[in-house]
């Protein structure tokens, strides 16, 4: 297990039904609203970010269906970013 560094916005139509997914994972402090979503910034453990990611997104979509995440996991040497379940860039940390 590898401990990952989550920067990340989600939307969503049911807001009120995510915001407790979130703030029971990353704590109060963690999650803040925006005008378009919610700005999240925490720490979950997982086997790599391509795992972390996914268990975050299913949790976050049973609470809204309607529910987007754009994530940038930072952990194991390397930042990926994602959109939703999508990887959509890699890179070594210098």
């Amino acid at each position: 297990m590898a401990r990952f560094s989550l920067v990340g916005d989600v939307s969503s139509d049911d807001l009120a039904a995510v915001r407790p997914v979130l703030t029971g994972i990353f704590g109060h402090e963690a999650v803040t609203e925006t005008h378009d979503g919610l700005h999240v910034e925490g720490v979950m453990d997982g086997a790599d970010a391509r795992d972390v990611n996914r268990r975050l997104l299913s949790a976050l979509r049973r609470a809204g269906k309607r529910t987007r995440l754009r994530a940038e996991w930072t952990g194991s040497g390397r930042i990926v970013r994602f959109f939703d379940y999508v990887p959509k860039s890699t890179r070594d940390i210098p």
